[in-house]
């Protein structure tokens, strides 16, 4: 399988209103409407019935003037209060459906965002995808600012121009057709021969001419404002120009609002390319993994206890003949390592800065692909499997609790007073028992950032508590207790090992060696040795010796 490599550089492109933007457009539009049974379908469903009743209320009220007109000049008093009533009721149908129209864009716009986003989100965080885009490529920028700002924006911009797009092809139809029929071929042409014209202005100009568009807008309401003269020096032999002369200003304003909305398209655009890109950028990174089953589509579940990958059974990791490299450089850092990690075998890792001691770790978490070899894992992530413990400890925001079940908060069971004991337990067993009091309790929330008031040595320490309470068959410490003191340390790996886990450490201090049994030794240049430990308990399994 082919390495991921870090662009050298990255490429901007103009975002376009091409074939690219359809089909990106297009894909997104996948996730907002996955089914015709959808909420966002059914609101976009009634969002059209809303704005097509609501066009059909405006067009009465648009004959309204010359219906006024008739009966002024018979001085029909009746008429003339009939059509008083009928006016105020279809003004306030008017106002109720466009606050509806309002009202179900705004609802549109935060399910769309929440459909959106969460999409983005389970793409982001399936297998290695996130550690691959954030460190190992460049051609992507800002991935969560893609996320979330950009996300965000396109739905917005999206129902904000929903209700004046989706009428569009209806109003301009009727209007055309009722403009034909009204002052035949010359109207209609005219009026499209015009907007297609000031559509291409508008596409050429719109960037670097941005005035241009209130021009077009002054030349459309002189143009309106040209019939007022004419129609008040006849009012009363006008009566059917007032009503053609309607339908025609108003397929004018259907055509300006979709000018109108030039603007907005081009931003819909470019936020489409933006977020369509990162989605085609992590669809290719999932199926480049090594864990991407193509006959399914699928990725294998970090979370998932299921034992994908058939060995034997005391086995954590099989390493045969491997090779593996910065993804920054063409420098082996390690060459031909053949390896059995097997459980009750403590396993340490040394060696110089540089050497590739954390770069083994990576290979092993396949957060990096081996440049040779062959790497096996034959047991799961997780509580029953294998658990990594970083030199920097993550902390979630949550409670006392949360920092120790953590990853367990969304499958923990209710609180009891028998898992508190055991939590209490291990706080103790880790040194940090005073968070009880810092805290308030075990599920009492804090205002602060436990980053900012835990010291180094305190997080490491809640991190082993966290350790404990899990309970891995095997554990990797990659300098997990570099801020502590050696007898804090000597008392954190005694409980490891009374727990039961395999370990396999990463550290400095000659003081590791008395709790593992085969020492790794990383000596640069592609170079290794493998020994075993005086007092280990261990044997060596595969290989024995040095590269």
């Amino acid at each position: 399988m082919p390495r991921l490599e870090k662009t050298n550089g990255r490429e901007t492109k103009r975002p376009k209103l091409d074939w690219k933007f359809v089909q990106r457009f297009c894909s997104i539009q996948k996730i907002l409407f996955p089914s015709w049974t959808s909420q966002n379908t059914l609101m976009f469903a009634t969002l059209l019935c809303i704005t097509l009743t609501e066009q059909l209320i405006i067009y009465q009220v648009g004959v309204l003037p010359s219906q006024f007109y008739k009966v002024l000049a018979d001085k029909d008093y009746t008429g003339f209060k009939n059509l008083v009533g009928l006016a105020a009721v279809l003004i306030l149908l008017n106002s109720t459906l466009k606050s509806c129209d309002q009202y179900i864009c705004s609802q549109m716009y935060v399910s769309w965002r929440q459909t959106l986003t969460e999409s983005l989100h389970a793409a982001y965080f399936q297998g290695r995808v996130y550690y691959t885009l954030n460190v190992l490529r460049e051609d992507v920028d800002n991935p969560d600012q893609r996320i979330s700002q950009d996300a965000e924006r396109l739905c917005k911009q999206m129902s904000t121009m929903a209700s004046r797009l989706i009428v569009s092809p209806f109003t301009l139809t009727y209007y055309t057709y009722h403009c034909f029929h009204s002052t035949g071929w010359i109207g209609p042409v005219s009026i499209f021969g015009y907007f297609v014209i000031g559509t291409i202005a508008n596409k050429i100009l719109m960037g670097p001419i941005v005035a241009t568009l209130f021009e077009q807008e002054k030349l459309e309401g002189d143009f309106r404002w040209q019939q007022s003269p004419f129609i008040l020096k006849n009012p009363i032999n006008s009566l059917s120009f007032i009503t053609n002369a309607f339908v025609c200003i108003y397929l004018i304003n259907g055509f300006t609002q979709l000018i109108d909305m030039s603007t907005t398209l081009s931003d819909v655009a470019g936020y489409t390319h933006r977020i369509g890109e990162l989605r085609e950028v992590m669809d290719d990174i999932l199926r480049k993994q090594c864990d991407y089953d193509p006959a399914s589509g699928e990725g294998y579940n970090f979370d998932s206890d299921f034992n994908v990958h058939a060995g034997p059974a005391d086995t954590a990791f099989i390493l045969d003949r491997l090779s593996y490299k910065s993804p920054y450089s063409d420098q082996l850092l390690v060459q031909d390592l053949s390896l059995r990690i097997s459980q009750g075998t403590h396993l340490l890792v040394v060696g110089n800065t540089g050497t590739g001691k954390t770069s083994l770790l990576r290979v092993l978490n396949r957060l990096w692909e081996a440049d040779s070899g062959f790497v096996q894992m034959t047991t799961c992530f997780g509580p029953r499997g294998i658990l990594f413990l970083p030199q920097k400890p993550y902390l979630t925001d949550g409670t006392l609790r949360e920092q120790v079940i953590y990853p367990l908060k969304d499958i923990y069971h209710a609180s009891g007073s028998v898992d508190d004991e055991r939590i209490l337990q291990f706080l103790e067993l880790a040194g940090v028992s005073s968070l009880l009091k810092r805290t308030g309790g075990l599920d009492e929330k804090v205002d602060w950032n436990w980053y900012d008031v835990l010291s180094p040595g305190e997080m490491q320490r809640l991190c082993f508590a966290r350790l404990f309470y899990l309970q891995p068959k095997y554990a990797v410490l990659d300098e997990a207790t570099s801020a502590l003191t050696e007898e804090a340390e000597a008392q954190l790996y005694r409980a490891c090992k009374q727990f039961g886990m395999t370990l396999v450490s990463l550290g400095h201090r000659s003081s590791l060696e008395k709790y593992h049994d085969v020492q790794l030794k990383l000596c640069g240049e592609g170079r290794w040795e493998l020994a075993k430990l005086k007092g280990g308990s261990g044997s060596l399994n595969l290989r024995e010796g040095s590269m």
